[in-house]
């Protein structure tokens, strides 16, 4: 009887054992993962210039993509890219198929399915326009009080406008919410890419873009239909921008904020800054001090 009970805890602990060996999620900690296939593979989103995008040249390049290498270089691990779909990348952290991922607003919903890094930025929701938008569409977006009210509400305004948006994004729930309160009835049309929102907006399939507005600015400029494109100075909401890891490995999230924090006090921030945004202000550098956990 023993060695019939003895043999099937074998063959369990056997079976157990092979089905953690198959599945990379379940292989134990992200630090034990790296250390195992000498190297990290951290995720990106491509198209979201100055960000993350793919350069002439196919490689990954931006200030997130940046600020991910500086990590993985305090880390001392070769990094191996891998771009990730725009409307759900924080499966592939959760799944275990990355070891962390370039960037990303932090919100309380996705919290509950990965966690974060310490902020990498501070983002802005933000709008763009055709320039030759009628003056109301650009006024109400402005949100210039002085606008030619007596034609119509702000509301009235936006009614029947079409807005187009990156699916998956937080500008997209933030836009639902908006037009639901408002009780605004505006076309939403999901769009998959910034390049893909730029070209709705230029070619008059779309009113109006919502995204970050780094990469609306970075976008118009970049675009062939730059001078037909027209960014709105106001900024809507303020997202903390960080690094999306996994949930269960808090020694890994120790390191990856041992490394921005390390990264932050160093000259290496300000030149990655300066490349991608210009020099910094005092007020951009009192950020990411404050930002940087002390030892």
């Amino acid at each position: 009887m023993m060695i019939r009970i003895s043999l099937a805890l074998a063959l369990v602990a056997g079976a157990l054992g092979a089905a953690a060996a198959s599945d990379p999620a379940a292989a134990g900690p992200v630090t034990d993962r790296i250390k195992a296939a000498g190297k990290i593979v951290i995720g990106y989103r491509e198209g979201a210039a100055p960000f993350s995008f793919k350069n002439d040249q196919g490689q990954p390049a931006g200030y997130v993509i940046d600020v991910c290498q500086a990590v993985a270089d305090d880390l001392k691990a070769p990094v191996e890219w891998a771009p990730l779909p725009a409307d759900n990348p924080f499966a592939a952290v959760a799944e275990g198929k990355v070891d962390l991922l370039c960037g990303a607003t932090e919100t309380l919903s996705r919290r509950k399915e990965v966690s974060f890094s310490i902020p990498i930025f501070r983002s802005g929701l933000g709008v763009m326009v055709r320039s030759d938008a009628p003056v109301q569409l650009r006024q109400v977006l402005n949100g210039d009080p002085a606008g030619p009210v007596w034609r119509g509400s702000p509301a009235r305004v936006l009614d029947q406008k079409t807005f187009a948006v990156i699916k998956g994004t937080t500008s997209e729930d933030i836009l639902k919410g908006a037009l639901r309160k408002l009780q605004i009835s505006a076309n939403v049309t999901e769009v998959d890419s910034f390049q893909a929102g730029v070209a709705a907006v230029a070619d008059r399939s779309a009113d109006v873009l919502l995204g970050d507005r780094s990469i609306l600015v970075e976008s118009a400029q970049s675009s062939p239909e730059a001078a037909n494109l027209l960014v709105i100075d106001r900024i809507f909401t303020t997202e903390p921008v960080a690094l999306p890891l996994d949930r269960n490995d808090e020694d890994f999230r120790l390191a990856v904020d041992q490394a921005l924090s390390n990264l932050y006090r160093s000259d290496r921030f300000r030149d990655i800054y300066r490349k991608w945004f210009g020099e910094p202000g005092e007020a951009a550098l009192d950020y990411f001090r404050a930002a940087a956990l002390p030892d």
